[in-house]
């Protein structure tokens, strides 16, 4: 006898229709009033039950007929939205590719910074980089030659990017302006479309990328020079000049939300609306629990309460047609618009490397300068066995705590570099910010679902659309 059960969906509403969110396949599909009966019926069901009381159950309650519903099963059991409780499905990690082009560099072009932001992941109180004795700041024959590794590895790829990265990036600016010049020209004679992006504190002059947390008096509380002074005042008229003449590419503001900056709404208001980004997203501060700048479980739901009221903000303006500026939404639209199911929570080690002004190769740019992390040297390659064992170890399927999560195809486990701080393994699933990550991607689920309802041409915005 065939029984059945609920199996690997998320059901989530958007202002009329019901929806399920499907974790196999990172898919979002609308369900009918008879699928949505038949998952109510087994939802609150003791335990599984066998096809003709399910079909004669859902027949009743919605006056359909028994064909229809038997229909309705099948597809719900082939998406995995329900089970048949007969059929086990086992998840085992898939080999990974035996080369797999490299598409991102980030290129930590200096380990030295003008500010010495207390919460800093590179020199911070949690630091994991070991920067004695190696170069501080990136040289000529070093960038070229990462460069070249990045176009020796990215066989196939159409375009490449490199990132440029530090302590503060501008401060080895020459650089950048000659590698941006032997890049460019090394793409064009193979063809390649080649992009680049830059954080900076903006105590400089030029950024694509700034990095700031609020207005002055969130900002100053860590980000701070060596003697203690704040840095708003010196990067505030920086950024306005910097607003006010660079137009090629909009100019988005990157916030570290430590326990001295969790007020979202007016940081957000102050970088968008008094200082003019074109984007602000929010990211919090990866440390040890101890700090005093992390962010304790109740700040954490202040921050999520004060997330929850931009995306409202961000949902009235996309109805609109209208770009709101608040990227922690856009990036998780984008991903779930484009279907992502990952393997691992991001790039690093994969798709993207980090290297440092040594040439030192890291999974990211987070591990640079860590000796504990280091997976090779653009001058000799990569060490395979050590790139291999970082994204085994990083792999969703070796992490048993996620097995049973619906937002496990978007998180993975979480970030690599905050598993080895919180928990001293890469591979360990941040577990302290389960029930946030469910909660925002519901939220973020319900905006999508509303606007599949009310203005869908706005989703195809993120067709192309990266997180970042």
């Amino acid at each position: 006898m065939t029984t059945y059960a609920l199996s690997e969906a998320h059901r989530f509403r958007g202002t009329s229709n019901e929806f399920l969110y499907l974790v196999p396949s990172g898919g979002i599909f609308a369900i009918d009033p008879i699928s949505a009966a038949i998952l109510d019926t087994l939802g609150s069901a003791a335990g599984p039950l066998d096809r003709d009381h399910l079909i004669g159950a859902v027949s009743q309650k919605t006056a359909s007929a028994p064909l229809d519903v038997l229909g309705c099963v099948n597809e719900l059991t082939q998406v995995r939205a329900i089970r048949d409780t007969a059929v086990t499905f086992t998840e085992k990690p898939e080999p990974l590719p035996e080369h797999f082009p490299l598409q991102t560099m980030v290129m930590n072009v200096t380990n030295q910074c003008n500010l010495s932001c207390q919460y800093c992941y590179e020199f911070g109180e949690d630091k994991i980089a070991t920067p004695e004795g190696k170069k501080k700041f990136m040289d000529v024959e070093t960038a070229k030659t990462s460069v070249d590794y990045l176009f020796a590895q990215s066989e196939g790829r159409k375009s490449v990017h490199i990132t440029f990265f530090g302590g503060e990036t501008l401060m080895n600016f020459p650089l950048l302006r000659h590698i941006v010049d032997y890049s460019t020209e090394q793409a064009a004679r193979k063809n390649v479309k080649i992009d680049y992006s830059l954080t900076t504190n903006a105590v400089n002059r030029i950024g694509v990328t700034v990095s700031i947390d609020g207005p002055k008096e969130m900002n100053d509380k860590f980000r701070v020079f060596s003697n203690g002074r704040g840095s708003y005042d010196i990067m505030e008229p920086k950024i306005r000049e910097l607003l006010a003449h660079h137009h090629t590419r909009p100019i988005a503001a990157r916030v570290t939300m430590t326990s001295g900056a969790m007020d979202a709404l007016k940081i957000y208001r102050h970088l968008k609306h008094d200082l003019g980004f074109h984007e602000v997203g929010f990211a919090p501060v990866t440390t040890s629990p101890e700090r005093l700048y992390s962010i304790n479980e109740p700040g954490m739901h202040h921050v999520f309460s004060q997330f929850g009221e931009l995306a409202k903000e961000y949902l009235q303006f996309a109805l609109r047609g209208e770009l709101h500026g608040f990227s922690n939404v856009s990036d998780t639209l984008a991903e779930l618009h484009q279907g992502v199911n990952k393997s691992h929570p991001c790039g690093a080690g994969l798709g993207l490397l980090g290297v440092g002004p040594s040439g030192d190769i890291a999974p990211c740019h987070r591990f640079v300068d860590s000796d504990e992390h280091v997976l090779g040297n653009v001058a000799t390659g990569i060490d395979k066995k050590k790139q291999t064992a970082f994204l085994d170890r990083g792999n969703i399927q070796r992490k048993d705590d996620c097995h049973t999560c619906w937002a496990r195809p978007l998180c993975a486990g979480g970030c690599h570099h905050e598993a080895f701080v919180r928990y001293g393994d890469t591979g360990h699933p941040n577990l302290h910010y389960c029930d946030w990550i469910r909660g925002w991607t519901n939220t973020c689920l319900e905006i999508y679902g509303t606007l599949a309802e009310k203005n869908p041409r706005f989703l195809e915005y993120f067709a192309e659309r990266k997180a970042s």
